[in-house]
């Protein structure tokens, strides 16, 4: 069994598996899994050391904006070709590619010794997560097709233990007061195990035709640019928990010690706990009534931090936020890879060409808005954006009817 596999966007995958093994398509479900579990510890482990990386450089909220601001550069200048190359060569070849430079390339952050070289390693990182991004999200979609229920949320599930796994190691790391460059090497080693043993198993897609540039440039598909719109507003509200969870905990809460990566963990098991139940939640209730009620637990916990900047209340408040959170970006982009005629590929970057804005604006808008003010009066503008995603779901009929 070679697992090479012809398959297309918009084709029954399960006909297309029909003489395959259960046991065979369940190794193939933990293949792509761990992918994701890859991706998702690669970038948590970068993110629980930002407040001792801003300590060891000396930088200043603005800076730290600055320098985050590298990683969305690095992601707008790679993210115009991710889906074609996804597409042309093979999501399992791409995901496999791109995973080993972003794991180079977080190695490469624990050399900064001065600003402009986090700056330089920050926009690789950058690059190099959209099209891991791009690649293993396309490898989830296609797994998805094999199995009679949804499971995408589970896969980001798998990311989001991911997270709060990187956040507990980190908090070891820290206790064991190991710098951030060891810290990142030996995460570096231990999960380039992991890809080139499952490498074999990722969904083996049939070269697909790249549909006219037009048609996805000039002419985006108007499902996919609201749904587009919603992950912003999503990505924002992540990426702010990702790079200033720690930071806030640090300097608004107070939090002692190692515990500044409390607000991260939390956010993080409530997000992972959130789309391991997603799907069976979604099937019950409609994918449209589980985006509202998520919108409100994002404005709800954000503004909770901001009016109770407590260790409780703050830890309680960043749970609500993870869970709000948790189904959205899978749900949308389980929807966009089913869009007809259009590769999967090729619309998880439409969708990703509105939504990098998200985690491009956020980090630095907060450090800059901070600056000029405080950490909880942009926490508190970041929460109006849950309550937009209710609003929007409305806007988008494929959320009915998928």
């Amino acid at each position: 069994m070679s697992g090479k596999v012809k398959t297309t966007a918009g084709v029954n995958y399960r006909k297309a598996y029909s003489n395959i093994k259960t046991s065979y398509l369940n190794r193939i479900r933990w293949a792509v899994g761990l992918y994701y579990f890859t991706m998702g510890l690669c970038f948590a482990t970068w993110a629980s050391r930002i407040p001792d990386i801003k300590t060891k450089l000396g930088l200043t909220e603005a800076d730290l904006g600055t320098v985050l601001f590298a990683i969305p550069v690095g992601q707008l200048v790679i993210m115009p070709f991710s889906g074609t190359l996804a597409t042309k060569y093979g999501s399992h070849k791409t995901a496999l590619l791109a995973l080993s430079f972003y794991l180079l390339s977080l190695v490469t952050i624990g050399f900064a010794e001065e600003q402009w070289q986090l700056l330089l390693s920050l926009f690789f990182f950058g690059m190099c997560s959209n099209l891991t991004n791009i690649s293993i999200n396309t490898q989830g979609i296609y797994a998805e097709g094999l199995f009679r229920r949804p499971i995408m949320s589970a896969f980001h599930g798998a990311w989001s233990i991911a997270g709060f796994t990187g956040a507990l190691i980190g908090l070891g790391m820290i206790g064991l007061n190991l710098i951030p460059l060891y810290h990142f090497a030996i995460i570096a080693v231990l999960l380039w195990v992991v890809l080139f043993t499952n490498y074999k198993y990722l969904v083996r897609a049939k070269k697909q035709e790249l549909p006219p540039k037009k048609n996805v440039f000039k002419k985006p598909d108007t499902v996919l640019v609201w749904l587009g719109i919603m992950a912003f507003g999503c990505m924002m509200s992540e990426g702010i928990m990702f790079d200033w969870s720690g930071v806030y905990f640090k300097e608004v809460v107070k939090a002692p010690g190692a515990l500044v990566v409390l607000g991260y963990a939390s956010f993080m098991v409530m997000m992972a706990a959130g789309r391991f139940f997603g799907d069976r939640i979604i099937k019950k209730v409609g994918r449209k009534r589980v985006l509202q009620i998520s919108g409100c637990l994002i404005s709800i916990g954000l503004l909770t931090s901001v009016f109770l900047p407590y260790l409780i209340p703050s830890t309680i408040a960043f749970m609500l936020v993870g869970l709000g959170v948790s189904t959205i970006i899978p749900t949308i982009y389980s929807i966009a890879g089913r869009r007809p005629g259009i590769p999967p590929g090729i619309a998880l970057q439409t969708v990703s060409s509105v939504s990098f804005l998200g985690f491009m604006l956020g980090p630095p808008v907060i450090g800059y808005v901070a600056q000029a003010t405080s950490l909880k009066v942009s926490f508190a503008i970041i929460a109006t954006l849950g309550f937009g995603i209710t609003i929007l779901v409305s806007k988008v009929k494929a959320i009915t009817e998928s």
